[in-house]
């Protein structure tokens, strides 16, 4: 199934770039684009977080507050998953997950 389209003008610099960067990587200046508006949001989202942290983090109360929230979830995992892997590491949760494709 085709994925709806537009247009999108670019000055000739940029569209020169996107064609070098498309050519090297051997798919389309769209994907380029795609991949290029994921990695900005994904950006994005990680500065807020962080300016978030750093907010909670100059409220001294609020910092402390929150730190010992976290230490209450300590062990709220503790699920019993460690034990199944821990003879066999190769068979890891994180061995059995390939990364995250950036979603189309």
């Amino acid at each position: 199934m085709a994925t709806a389209t537009t247009m999108l003008r670019v000055n000739a610099d940029t569209r020169a770039i996107l064609q070098e960067l498309a050519r090297k990587k051997s798919v389309s200046m769209q994907e380029i684009v795609r991949r290029a508006v994921e990695t900005y949001r994904r950006e994005q989202l990680m500065a807020a977080a962080a300016a978030g942290y750093a907010a909670l983090r100059a409220n001294p109360s609020a910092w402390q507050e929150y730190q010992e929230e976290m230490a209450s979830l300590d062990g709220a995992l503790a699920d019993g998953l460690d034990d199944i892997y821990e003879d066999d590491l190769s068979a890891s949760p994180a061995s059995e997950l390939e990364r995250a494709p950036v979603p189309a």
